[in-house]
């Protein structure tokens, strides 16, 4: 009886071991089926809007270990302040859950709808997540802990304008670390110059202190501007007394604080604007030292300073290089400055000329001048030094003998020399007539004068080449007129020199200097050139230095037009004269 007994009890026994192993792998199953949940990353915001200049904590979470993801997507429009990793660990109905959070300091860095992008974290992708950031309200100087002004020179500057933006950071609490900055606009170029200058302030009997930080902000496009906020992101020492601020125990605290944004209308630029266009708030030029004690020969030096206002040292160009009648102008490196009145650039810019005059006799400096415009008064306007008339005293060597041709007068048209009387006795019979033209028997009078000095000068042109010869041994150059007195400064292997290694100014200095008298400037060169290839190439030498023309075809052309030297007016003319030099021992 008891063995039947026993195995009905087997068979329990092993239901029950089939029902236990069932469930078992059913609890298997169901974990394994909840770890993927369980490995789910997820991502939030601690609050979906803020103002600028307050700072938002994303945080993300997952069972795994996270690491340090790439945040570079983060940096077009947030700045990363700063990151903390925590673990959790918790036993929920027996079993154990562990967590990671990351959670990221971010500082928006404009106004408007921002997204924070995807993030990859251990190969699963955050959600996107939207915030929405306010302009701060303005901080009340002396009841905030911090805070920023922002001066703008100039809020309605012209295209490539240099506008001085300076940001000032008020603080009146201790300063662990921290970080002012200033995003620049859109088709603007925004640069830092210069160093940090501290100071301190009372503010409504609050003291502070300040850090001004200066910019320079040049934009290349007209239209309305919108100069971002300043930003501010520290850190600031609280209590724990002397010794704890030394070694870094004392309490710190995040300070923060933001900027107002500002507008700026840009103007295109004027259809009238001198070229090159320099956009400037004053511009003013003057003689730092004038050349003394001139001799014929030897250098004597001056030098010219120009201050402009609303302008940087790449934009400022040259100080121009003075073309002297009678005198060679050599020219130092420029010596910049630049600095800050308030919030507008000051550049100041020396520059030492020597003198070197070809003989004794007066000389004429003509001032430097320079086109520019009045942001201020919407106009052009030329800032110019005057006019200075100086003596040169004879030297030594070959210059003993040597001098200046006589000044011409001002607007006075050249007229050629063998009609200098006749012009002279018509304006001598103008002055002294007066009513008394009406005579006609003084009419009679005044044709038989005429007559009489047409013949004059008729028998003193054909006599004067004859006589210059017998006083002058020496000739500039076969082919050239005779300049009694005055030689050309310059020649062909000069000129050729010049091109190959020399400046613009350079070229323009010897052509001036090898006209036959030494010309005053271009144009008088363009005026006694007779060949039409050589005026050309002038011209376009004058396109390049002043009218943004191109250098290297005016180099060319030059070189072209005057392969074999210059073909001046009444060349051909001189040139059926006898150019050989007089007897030795002339016949009597």
């Amino acid at each position: 009886m008891m063995r039947p007994a026993a195995s009905t009890q087997e068979p329990r026994t092993v239901a029950c071991l089939r029902a236990t192993t069932t469930a078992l792998l059913a609890l298997l199953l169901l974990l394994a089926s909840a770890s993927p949940v369980l490995a789910a990353t997820r991502a939030w915001l601690d609050r979906s809007r803020t103002a600028i200049g307050q700072p938002v904590v994303l945080s993300i979470e997952s069972d795994q270990d996270i690491g340090q993801p790439d945040l570079s997507a983060l940096k077009d429009d947030f700045d990363v302040i700063d990151t903390a990793t925590s673990r959790q660990m918790q036993m929920v109905n027996g079993r154990v859950d562990r967590s990671v959070v990351l959670a990221i300091t971010l500082q928006p860095r404009r106004t408007g709808e921002l997204s924070i992008p995807a993030l990859d974290i251990q190969g699963q992708r955050t959600p996107v997540l939207g915030l929405r950031v306010v302009d701060a309200p303005a901080a009340q100087p002396g009841n905030s802990n911090a805070y920023i002004e922002t001066d703008v020179d100039d809020l309605t500057p012209y295209v490539q304008q240099t506008v001085g933006v300076t940001l000032r950071l008020f603080y009146a609490v201790p300063l662990v670390s921290g970080q002012l900055d200033i995003d620049p606009p859109q088709g603007t170029s925004l640069q830092r110059v210069g160093d940090d200058v501290q100071s301190t302030r009372e503010v409504n009997g609050r003291r502070y202190s300040v850090v001004e930080r200066r910019f320079l902000l040049v934009p290349d496009r007209s239209g309305d501007l919108v100069l971002p906020a300043a930003r501010f992101n520290g850190r600031a020492a609280g209590g724990g007394g002397f010794f704890d601020s030394m070694l870094g125990m004392g309490q710190r605290s995040d300070l923060n604080a933001s900027g107002q944004t500002q507008t700026l209308h840009v103007l295109a630029q004027p259809d009238n604007a001198p070229q090159p266009w320099l956009p400037l708030s004053d511009l003013r030029l003057r003689y730092a030292s004038a050349p003394r004690g001139l001799k014929a020969g030897q250098a004597s030096s001056f030098v010219v300073e120009a201050t402009a206002r609303g302008a940087t040292r790449a934009q400022l160009p040259d100080l121009p290089m003075p073309t002297v009648d009678g005198a060679q102008v050599f020219a130092e490196p420029p010596q910049y400055t630049e600095s800050f009145d308030g919030a507008t650039p000051v550049v100041k810019v020396t520059r030492q000329y020597s003198l070197v005059p070809s003989g004794a006799g007066a000389l004429s400096l003509p001032g430097l001048k320079m086109d520019w415009w009045d942001v201020k008064a919407d106009q052009q306007r030329t800032a110019a030094l005057p006019d200075m008339s100086l003596e040169v005293a004879a030297g030594s060597g070959n210059f003993a003998n040597a001098t200046l041709p006589e000044p011409a007068p001002a607007n006075a048209p050249q007229t050629d020399p063998s009609a200098a009387p006749a012009d002279t006795s018509v304006a001598a019979s103008g002055e002294s007539t007066g009513g008394g033209l009406r005579d006609p028997r003084l009419w009679m009078l005044i044709a038989l004068a005429f007559a009489l000095l047409w013949v004059l000068t008729l028998g003193w042109f054909y006599l004067r080449p004859r006589a210059a010869a017998s006083r002058a041994p020496v000739r500039i150059a076969p082919g050239l007129p005779e300049a009694p007195g005055v030689r050309a400064r310059h020649g062909l292997p000069d000129l050729r020199r010049a091109l190959d290694t020399g400046t613009l100014d350079d070229v323009g200095q010897i052509l001036v200097g090898m006209a036959p008298p030494p010309a005053r400037d271009l144009d008088a060169v363009m005026g006694q050139l007779a060949d039409p290839a050589q005026r050309r190439a002038v011209e376009a030498l004058r396109r390049a230095r002043w009218a943004e023309g191109d250098g290297a075809q005016a180099r060319t052309l030059l070189r072209e037009a005057f392969a074999t030297g210059p073909t001046w007016i009444g060349a051909r003319a001189s040139s059926t004269q006898d150019t050989s030099l007089p007897p030795l021992y002339p016949e009597r």
